[in-house]
């Protein structure tokens, strides 16, 4: 496809020159292909994936939907609608560009489907809703093409699943139409052309490097703070004045964090100590369209100095000014920080700058193995996995709501999709079964009655039931909300939504962090909690589920390797070098070959801990499981502790050598976890995640949205009911299946004791280590039932006793 004239115009007169990817992907699209593009943040990949479509609606002057662009974010298609409004205007195209989200007004969705845009912008389950309708072949009959933008985020995800479904769908309303997806951090490249396409059908993978491009390598770097790191904490307070200098600096920076709950905590920090007054913001996914829209927008105009921000912007968004960006905690993997570090400087030929900024000194580690990555040019990330069984049976009765449907033909579309194509006929029919009546035990009652058989094929048995699904289509399945209101005079503004459970938990007068501000607590009415501006300090901070990101198996080994390197050690900052120095002193240092476990005494208890790196989910799940196994050895253990990093249980009896290599025997995955998981919530946790995906219960329903009590209560009960009447039924198994991979991290926990079951260096220690004080002393404890000896575990504020025991360490080793 040649560049038109005007185009070539419009970009000179631009001072741009299209890349030789671009170019290719022009051509690409021009010659029907399917590709795959990876190419660094800043490198042009939207107007690459676009460039073709926008040259080919103007010179074929199409009469329906052309081109769906697909991205997880509604950030990021409100930006790119607005980039490539900018640039069709400028051309006078005669192009129509839109989007569909959640948050479209209904007039525009009808008149979306009854008069489609040329380039529609949507997320999984816009897309969804769209597929649901009975007019979707009509719609999507006319489609040429399908941008998937950021596909290293949602492939290897249940959203995925979702596209995965809806490309197989829209091949049978538009067979052969071009497949591009678009990422700048794909590790695997091979398994995401599979995954984009069919099986029948290759998609080619276009890497931008290959074609000469040379690109500025980013400049990443640990921020200097005058204080040194923590032994533990997760805020980074003592660097907010370092971090507010580089603010001042800068045209614009990116503070980003991890969570929701540290996005707000660390606004407040930075406010307090703002002397100068400069305009910062925050931006995460609790608070309102509004207000997010208007804090794009400030961003956009460069009417912000910077942006304290979770993930919900780190995808894609391109604003000029940013100059900077800094990542508060340990960044949890190579992909998602180079996500972050591309915000700044948006251009091939600039490089990007980043400063990372540690929580505490095992933090250090994590970033400093981050950076090594970085420079070598390793990148890490979740891969597709098969497709969850949940959602499969959410796309039936989505299937049977657009147009009559057969087992056997929607198998066989099913099996196009590249996550279901290893799904049997059995598996698929016991689910359609499921979705028509809800199997033997809940066939009994109406509710569940789904699907009706006609000649045509199935159909919902009634228009109630395409109304309850379609207001309840997707895969983000969160915890009960409350809308926040922040009260003035006798009206009030809407700020966002807290979760239910945080809310329920406050008296009037208790006050708490939201929106960047401090409010006290009045009521709760109709799922608004109202709230007044306070002055008032120590505010309570929300807490969020599903908020903690798990620390990659790629970076977890990069920190084991860097430990083993003296080289690395050495260029350590001193004091963590110093750290670690004492702790090959007074135990020795974690390493690839073998797991390190400590066991000391601490006041009137005693104390394992043990080195995993194996992230959160795992380390909890490891801690309940060698809690049990404890009671048995009659070691009552009363609570444990956890990292990213390690596990440490207290315990009234000291765990010996000869006890490790049983405690830590393979076997404890059968005995100890199915002990646990008859006694836990955990599985009644995930079958409320699973019942609800599949479309058992719902969370909408008309208008109003039921609280977490009343989705808990009906799913709970649910539960019961199928494991004393029909244990065998599907959605149980799927339960099991979602709680080991979603809760238990299952799979990396069996990795890691099969690695080391043979491999443990056992030290049997007077003291706490070094290496033990930021896991003993992390204030995110986990209490067991029947401990209750709360009084032995008193101690001083947390930092005062990480140095008490430091200096406990070193006195020992001078004596």
């Amino acid at each position: 496809m040649t560049i038109p004239d005007a185009f070539q115009s419009w970009f000179t007169l631009q001072g741009w020159t299209l890349l030789p990817h671009q170019r290719e992907m022009t051509a690409r699209f021009a010659a029907g292909h399917s590709t795959l593009l990876t190419a660094p943040t800043g490198t042009g990949k939207t107007l690459a994936g676009f460039l073709g479509s926008l040259i080919d609606i103007t010179q074929t002057r199409p009469n329906g939907l052309h081109t769906l662009y697909i991205s997880p974010l509604k950030a990021l298609n409100y930006d790119i609608e607005r980039n490539v409004t900018a640039m069709i205007e400028a051309l006078s195209l005669p192009v129509r560009v839109e989007s569909r989200t959640g948050d479209t007004s209904q007039h525009r969705r009808q008149r979306q489907r009854a008069k489609p845009p040329h380039i529609l912008l949507t997320t999984p389950e816009s897309l969804m809703l769209l597929l649901s309708y009975p007019d979707a072949a009509k719609m999507f009959g006319t489609l040429k093409a399908v941008i998937i933008d950021e596909i290293h985020q949602v492939a290897a995800s249940r959203r995925g699943d979702l596209i995965a479904l809806a490309l197989a769908q829209l091949e049978a309303y538009s067979p052969g139409f071009r497949r591009i997806g678009l990422s700048a951090t794909v590790a695997e490249p091979e398994l995401f052309c599979g995954w984009l396409g069919l099986e029948n059908k290759r998609v080619d993978h276009l890497d931008s490097r290959t074609l000469g491009m040379a690109e500025a390598a980013p400049e990443v770097a640990i921020l200097p703070t005058r204080k040194a790191p923590p032994y533990n904490g997760f805020m980074a307070l003592y660097a907010v004045p370092e971090i507010l200098s580089e603010i001042a600096k800068a045209r614009t920076a990116i503070v980003f964090v991890n969570t929701r709950a540290q996005a707000e905590l660390l606004f407040q920090f930075l406010w307090e100590a703002n002397e100068e007054a400069l305009p910062i913001a925050i931006y995460h996914a609790s608070l309102t369209r509004e207000m997010r829209l208007k804090t794009i927008s400030l961003m956009a105009a460069g009417k912000l100095r910077a942006l304290v921000a979770t993930s919900a912007i780190e995808l894609g968004i391109d604003w000029g000014d940013v100059d900077l960006v800094i990542q508060v905690g340990a960044p949890k993997g190579v992909s998602r920080l180079l996500q972050r570090i591309g915000r700044s400087n948006h251009r091939v030929d600039v490089p990007s700058k980043a400063f990372l900024c540690s929580a505490n000194r095992f933090e250090v580690l994590e970033c400093e193995a981050a950076i090594a990555a970085i420079r070598a040019g390793k990148l890490d990330g979740d891969v597709p996995q098969p497709g969850a069984q949940d959602v499969l049976a959410q796309f039936i009765l989505n299937a049977a709501c657009s147009a009559p449907v057969t087992p056997e033909t929607l198998y066989a579309l099913v099996r196009t999709a590249w996550s279901y194509r290893h799904v049997s006929y059995a598996e698929f029919e016991t689910l359609f079964r499921f979705v028509v009546d809800g199997g033997y035990v809940l066939r009994n009652y109406d509710r569940w009655h789904r699907l009706s058989e006609t000649e045509q094929g199935w159909i919902p048995a009634s228009p109630q039931i395409s109304r309850r699904h379609r207001q309840n289509i997707g895969v983000i399945i969160e915890a009960g909300k409350l809308k926040v209101r922040r009260l003035h005079g006798r009206g009030g503004k809407y700020l966002g939504e807290i979760e239910e459970q945080f809310g329920q938990s406050m008296r009037p007068g208790d006050t708490f962090f939201f929106a960047g501000e401090v409010l006290a607590f009045e009521r709760i009415h109709d799922m608004t909690l109202d709230a007044r501006p306070t002055a008032a300090r120590e505010p309570l901070l929300p807490t969020y589920s599903g908020g903690q990101m798990p620390l990659s198996t790629f970076l977890a080994d990069g920190v084991r390797g860097l430990l083993q390197s003296e080289t690395t050690l050495n260029e350590l900052p001193a004091v963590v070098r110093d750290w670690l120095r004492l702790q090959t002193r007074f135990s020795r240092l974690p390493d690839r070959q073998y797991l390190l476990v400590e066991s000391f005494p601490r006041g009137k208890l005693y104390t394992l801990v043990l080195y995993t790196f194996e992230g959160r989910r795992a380390n909890q799940t490891l801690g309940m499981l060698l809690s049990r196994r404890m009671e048995r050895y009659e070691l009552h253990p009363l609570s444990f502790t956890i990292t990213d990093y390690g596990l440490a249980i207290n315990s009234v009896e000291q765990v010996t050598d000869g006890m490790i290599h049983d405690l830590f025997s393979p076997d404890i995955l059968a005995d100890e976890l199915e002990e646990w998981l008859a006694d836990s919530p955990m599985l009644k946790r995930s079958f409320r995640r699973v019942a609800t995906i599949a479309g058992l219960v719902e969370q909408n329903s008309n208008a109003a949205r039921k609280t977490l009590k009343q989705v808990t209560f009906s799913t709970d009960l649910i539960y019961d009911v199928l494991r004393k009447y029909e244990p065998d039924h599907v959605l149980l198994r799927l339960t099991r299946a979602d709680a080991e991979r979603e809760l238990l991290d299952l799979d990396r926990l069996t990795d890691l004791i099969l690695t080391f079951r043979d491999r443990i260096a056992f030290c049997e220690l007077p003291r706490p280590s070094p290496l033990s004080l930021p896991v003993i002393l992390d204030v995110r404890t986990e209490r067991l039932p029947g401990g209750g000896i709360e009084a032995l575990l008193q101690q001083e504020g947390p930092e005062a006793a990480a140095e008490r025991l430091m200096q406990e360490v070193v006195d020992g080793l001078d004596g």
